[in-house]
């Protein structure tokens, strides 16, 4: 089984910053491709940031400028770092990643996402 868990959300003012941490677990063979989405109520959901496993990061245009995706391959971990956040930044927040089990193929796994909170 493999699990991926984010932390970091919560309730930012307006202009703040937070870092979300997202955690692959399990039985892990590689991991590929790792991101970020988030939804917000009534929006489908949107995808913010990819980064490869040698650490390429591409960015939707939501998250330019204000975002930087990061990762630790030894640790199996993904983070964004999201800065001068806004009211309309409010949303669950998610971890993807593309992992294959030994012997396996690559899947797509989901957390469970993180709320983030924007508001004065």
């Amino acid at each position: 089984q493999v699990q991926l868990v984010e932390s970091g959300g919560g309730l930012v003012q307006p202009g703040g910053s937070l870092r979300l941490s997202c955690a692959a677990s399990g039985s892990i063979w590689s991991i590929y491709d790792m991101g970020w989405y988030r939804q917000a109520p009534g929006k489908q959901r949107e995808l913010l940031a990819t980064i490869t496993a040698d650490h390429r990061a591409i960015y939707a245009d939501s998250g330019k400028g204000r975002l930087t995706i990061s990762r630790d391959n030894a640790k199996n971990m993904v983070y964004l770092q999201m800065n001068s956040l806004k009211p309309e930044d409010t949303a669950v927040y998610y971890c993807h990643a593309e992992i294959s089990q030994r012997g396996g193929r690559r899947n797509d796994y989901w957390g469970q996402g993180t709320q983030v909170t924007v508001s004065s």
